[in-house]
């Protein structure tokens, strides 16, 4: 098992060797930012590790509620709920919603988060193909009875294929049927996609009424929890319609004060979600020159890889033996990898084009 020494980013100590970092989820770095850590530091000495109860009680630290005030800014909403982790974030909208609709349509190959709050709704669960939008519409018509109305369940962005589900179709199909609601997991998406960095709804133009999102903060916000944002009286109605918020521990406050800085650097300086664009547009191009050619033409900074005619475990490796590390993943050991497997690369807004000719240039030689 290898053991990460420092914090993860372009350049990251594992097992006390210095690596080309192209792995993980930290999309801009902010795990060790000098910033971010700096507020964390702070945050202890001034509060200590955490409340030591809910935000039930007497739980609700400056740090906490300024991390909402903070999402209700970035989000351009009036709320936001910030809870212990991204995990749950799926349970504490479907628990909240829970009046709103009967039916649940998941991904087949969403995330165990998703899946986990499918069952923690205690609803029906009907599974539909993964990414097929005309398959959602049959299941939609062939299982839903009279007066029932739809939940459309899935990744915003899928964690190892970098797939986007084509929302903009699930709302066509779901014009037909009264009430319906769609609600994404945006943990690799918030913060990332989208013109202001709000999610996959934005990044698909389809934000509106009846959808929502939750989004992970310990990934490209380098802090930790999860966060909804909304209406208040959305945020009421997830605050007692789900008891996961206010019956959990709160985040340590090192974390919440890391997160509320992060989502400050993000709104300051957009020119970050930037970089990190153009270094993703610049790998896949050179992933594409190199043969790969369905790579898709977008931002999204998680690159899939797979190919049956070659051993990708082998050329992890390799690639590890010359100080670059890749992640591969086994066919069918994690939601949405492909049946041959992949190397999963993460590009980060501090990577520099050095380093990502390298990475393809050692790969090239390789395969």
């Amino acid at each position: 098992m290898y053991r990460m020494e420092s914090a993860p980013g372009a350049k990251t100590v594992i097992d006390g060797r210095e690596f080309d970092y192209f792995c993980g989820t930290g999309y801009f770095a902010f795990q060790g930012h000098p910033e971010i850590v700096r507020a964390a530091c702070e945050a202890v000495q001034k509060y200590g590790i955490g409340t030591a109860t809910s935000r039930s009680g007497y739980g609700n630290n400056p740090v906490l509620l300024e991390v909402e005030e903070r999402a209700s800014q970035f989000f351009e909403e009036e709320s936001a709920l910030y809870y212990v982790s991204g995990y749950l974030g799926n349970a504490i909208l479907l628990q909240g919603l829970a009046a709103r609709y009967e039916v649940i349509f998941v991904d087949a190959e969403s995330h165990y988060s998703v899946r986990d709050g499918a069952s923690i709704a205690n609803k029906p669960i009907i599974s539909f193909a993964h990414c097929d939008a005309e398959d959602l519409a049959a299941k939609l018509s062939s299982e839903l009875k009279p007066s029932q109305r739809p939940l459309v369940l899935s990744d915003g962005i899928f964690p190892v294929s970098g797939e986007v589900p084509p929302l903009s179709e699930y709302v066509r199909v779901l014009a037909n049927f009264d009430n319906s609601l769609i609600c994404v997991d945006d943990a690799h998406a918030t913060g990332v996609v989208g013109k202001k960095g709000q999610g996959t709804f934005e990044f698909c133009g389809v934000q509106g009424e009846g959808r929502y999102s939750s989004g992970t903060l310990s990934k490209a916000f380098g802090g930790h929890g999860g966060i909804i944002a909304g209406r208040k009286d959305f945020i009421e109605l997830l605050r007692t319609g789900s008891q996961i918020p206010y019956a959990s521990s709160a985040v340590p406050a090192p974390a919440a004060a890391a997160t509320a800085k992060a989502f400050e650097l993000l709104m300051k300086r957009p020119e970050i979600r930037q970089q990190l664009w153009d270094n993703v547009l610049y790998a896949k191009d050179a992933f594409r020159k190199l043969g790969f050619d369905d790579i898709p033409d977008n931002p999204i900074p998680i690159i899939c890889l797979s190919s049956a005619d070659v051993d990708l475990e082998s050329l992890q490796k390799r690639l590890f033996e010359r100080g670059i590390a890749v992640f591969y993943v086994p066919g069918g050991s994690y939601s949405s990898v492909p049946a041959a497997g992949a190397i999963r690369v993460a590009i980060f807004a501090t990577h520099t084009k050095e380093q990502i000719d390298r990475l393809v240039s050692e790969m090239g030689g390789l395969v």
